[in-house]
């Protein structure tokens, strides 16, 4: 096995300067095979994966890791005819939405000409002013159905729908996914991502996602959403396309766009189903073919979890979505704290119904015994003393000199509009304190933002974690989860070892069920509410449960986890994967591939 620091020269090779906008966000990939070759077109499978570090001595052999991955390329093995089955069923949806929605204009102009005809609108103004401008306000218009009658004819229209085009075309069924679950370090990761990696060329739709960022991107769909209702945006391009031409009166035109406007309103009533469509799937791009979620460590530590995560997985499972997660927990356990009990069981009931429930049985933290191989540990220095500083600015220097270029200060773009400034950055490798990343009001957002702009981090004066800075302690766990889950390479200069950093001090430990709600909790607060009360979602659950939103037990599978990834990014198997995972460098590949692709 190659020693750590061989490789810190390769890493740096090839970087490209500057900033990632949003526009060129996109969802890490984790994995641990070996380096394949760029235009590959197809991956090994997961079991081959696993076997093949096996056999070079990066990973011990273990029967349940490797019964997990032989689950994982069997269902890999399902998936070449379901992408097949899948892409016949979208070409047939799209024409049956598409007769649909001719069909209901057809409909809905019998139904006004009759109303014109009829004559049942007296003393029409021809001359009104300001008429298209009263279409998208939000005054009801004159002489239209109250709210039942609309309600009537929209079902009444539905149902002509269903009798004249018939009803939505059946989904083949889909190959049951995975939930693998198990104990910090056991390898649910590191085999979820391994099928991931090989479902590239295999499926068209797929996407990866940690719970933090996947929460994140709901939010940000949600308000999108919200902003396009508020702004009348979808109903302006409906009306354009077809109703301003119409040669009707005023009036009529006016019921039309009334019409419209409920059956919009009646679609996003419940905007759950609409937000997991654009979760998975690249709207701009071709709808048909199947689709893969890959969900890591799937929790339900507050209301708007349970009630997003319910809505949008039941959605993705009901329209032929193959989910593969990973949790620290049974389905059953995840709802420690008693919230939302209705909609909790819906989820689980529809997770076992398409899931096969596999525990991967090990108590071993595996991420330890890759590590106790391992003769370089020059990442983490400790303890905040003159040597262990004097060696951690060295490695600074080394690293920032190998990279090249002036060191100064930049401003990243953070979701939902906001930016965040790193005091000290070059090409790609950014220098924080404790304070700054975690001392202050941000979030996994924030985390987000700087694991995809820097491929290394450097993080100095962390403090032992006690119950005084508990509220730094949770960042710093949500910080540690998105740095490993974009690969990232990490420096550290802190106060104790990995081992002790949260075993508190002499204020208190940190193994306390009190008040720990580690993702996003500063991102669309406002949002979440909305959702509750416009789903008619009562808070529910014990007022312990919606207070806390994490039980202790949950806080210390968290610092467990925490621990676990700080360990095995020291290690040479993690560290020779930066290059080749990192968005920073999977950019350049994808640039090198589109490049050989066209010429």
């Amino acid at each position: 096995m190659r020693r750590a620091s061989s490789i810190s020269t390769v890493l740096f090779l090839g970087l490209v300067r500057g900033p990632i906008s949003k526009s060129t966000r996109f969802n890490p990939l984790r994995s641990y095979c070996e380096p394949s070759p760029l235009l590959q077109t197809k991956r090994p499978g997961p079991l081959e994966q696993y076997r093949n570090l096996v056999e070079q001595g990066k990973l011990r052999n273990d029967p349940n890791q490797e019964r997990v991955a032989l689950a994982l390329d069997q269902l890999l093995g399902r998936l070449d005819q379901y992408e097949k089955e899948m892409e016949e069923y979208h070409e047939k949806l799209a024409k049956w939405e598409k007769d649909r929605e001719d069909e209901r204009r057809r409909l809905l102009m019998e139904e006004a000409q009759i109303k014109q005809k009829e004559g049942i609108w007296a003393s029409v103004n021809k001359h009104r002013s300001g008429f298209f401008e009263r279409w998208f306000s939000k005054r009801k218009p004159e002489n239209v159905e109250p709210g039942v009658g609309k309600w009537v004819s929209y079902l009444n229209r539905e149902r002509k729908l269903d009798s004249h085009v018939g009803r939505r075309p059946t989904a083949p069924p889909a190959p049951k996914g995975l939930y693998i679950w198990g104990n910090v370090g056991s390898g649910k990761t590191m085999l979820m991502d391994m099928f991931y990696s090989a479902t590239e060329g295999i499926v068209k739709h797929r996407r990866r996602y940690h719970f933090h960022e996947a929460m994140l991107k709901i939010n940000e769909q949600m308000h999108k959403i919200w902003k396009d209702q508020v702004e009348g945006k979808s109903l302006q391009s409906s009306v354009s396309n077809w109703i301003m031409n119409i040669p009707l009166d005023t009036t009529v035109k006016e019921w039309l766009v009334a019409e419209e406007r409920y059956k919009q309103e009646v679609q996003m009533k419940n905007i759950l189903p609409d937000v997991a469509d654009k979760l998975l799937i690249d709207w701009k791009s071709d709808k048909r073919g199947a689709s893969v979620l890959c969900f890591d460590e799937i929790q339900t530590v507050d209301v708007f979890a349970i009630v997003a995560l319910s809505g949008i997985v039941s959605r993705l499972l009901s329209t032929g979505t193959v989910l593969v997660a990973t949790s620290n927990r049974l389905p059953t356990d995840l709802n420690q704290d008693g919230m939302q009990w209705d909609i909790f069981n819906k989820f689980v009931a529809k997770l076992d119904k398409h899931s096969e429930i596999l525990l991967i049985g090990s108590d071993i933290d595996y991420r330890r015994v890759i590590a106790e191989r391992s003769l370089d540990q020059d990442h983490y220095f400790w303890p905040l003393d003159g040597i262990s500083l004097k060696k951690f600015e060295k490695m600074w220097h080394e690293v920032t000199t190998q990279v090249g270029g002036d060191i100064s200060t930049v401003t990243i773009p953070v979701m939902f509009g906001r930016t965040l400034e790193v005091p000290e950055s070059c090409n790609g490798v950014a220098r924080l304190t404790f304070e700054y990343l975690c001392g202050q009001p941000v979030g996994a957002a924030d985390y987000i933002a700087v694991a995809e702009n820097f491929h290394t981090v450097f993080i100095s004066d962390i403090p032992m974690m006690s119950m005084r800075i508990r509220d730094k302690a949770r960042r710093f766990i949500t910080l540690i989860d998105e740095l490993y889950n974009h690969h990232c390479r990490v420096f550290c200069y802190a106060a104790s070892s990995i081992d002790e950093l949260f075993q508190g001090t002499e204020e208190g430990t940190l193994f306390d069920p009190e008040s720990f709600q580690f993702e996003t909790e500063i991102e669309g607060t406002k949002l979440r509410r909305n959702v509750l009360e416009e789903g008619n979602v009562s808070s529910g659950g014990s007022p312990s449960g919606i207070i806390s939103m994490i039980s202790g037990q949950e806080e210390m599978f968290a610092f467990r986890r925490a621990v676990s990834r700080l360990i095995e990014m020291q290690t040479p198997l993690y560290l020779e994967g930066v290059y080749n995972l990192h968005p920073f460098f999977q950019r350049k590949s994808q640039e090198l591939e589109s490049n050989c692709a066209t010429n």
